[in-house]
């Protein structure tokens, strides 16, 4: 069981299975061509693509979109956010699948309205990818010089090898993660979901 072996080994497999997803190759490839600043693909694509090789579905199998997140509070207008997000459209535009850009840097200021609950300011995209719904979608990967992939996963990798998802109850409140566990085991039937701690 992967999600038993040394670090070191699940991180082998963690490429190995991502690698599996010819759409997201291409999109970590190019977001590495717009030389964003602390950028990561991150979330659901990731952690979903291996749900697929584990449970034998096509690795694009359920995948909603793409996030990919950089960070930059030299400009915190939603016009130099919306610069970024046209440019990655143009790269992503003939890619069979929606990537959603977003500047990790300004989430503080529209998250109460849209998730009625307040986010401090992030310090960086670690630690907006730190306060995911589900510690099982704390992970992020990039290309860096020569190819090489950079692989941001502090919760470790086991429960994702092992299909378990955790709460992470920092700041998403426990609604967002009840809809998206709903909906993600419609599609992943396997997955074990851990409830919601009491308060």
């Amino acid at each position: 069981m992967i999600g038993r072996l040394a670090l070191d080994e699940q991180l082998v497999a963690l490429e190995s299975a991502l690698s599996r997803n010819s759409i997201l190759l291409e999109v970590l490839n190019r977001a590495a061509g717009l030389e964003l600043p602390d950028w990561y693909l991150t979330a659901g694509c990731l952690v979903q693509t291996v749900w697929n090789v584990v449970t034998n579905r096509p690795a694009t199998s359920g995948i909603k979109d793409y996030d990919l997140f950089y960070f930059d509070r030299g400009d915190l207008s939603w016009t130099a956010e919306d610069r970024v997000i046209e440019a990655a459209r143009q790269a992503f535009a003939d890619l069979p699948a929606e990537v959603e850009v977003r500047n990790e840097a300004r989430v503080h200021l529209w998250y109460e309205q849209k998730f009625g609950t307040a986010c401090p300011p992030y310090d960086s995209t670690e630690a907006a990818i730190d306060s995911f719904a589900a510690t099982t979608c704390c992970l992020g990967v990039r290309l860096e010089a020569g190819g090489r992939w950079r692989i941001y996963a502090p919760h470790g990798l086991a429960d994702v090898f092992n299909l378990v998802v955790r709460p992470n109850p920092v700041l998403a409140p426990k609604a967002v993660y009840e809809a998206k566990t709903a909906r993600w085991r419609r599609q992943w039937p396997e997955l074990t979901v851990m409830k919601w701690p009491e308060a």
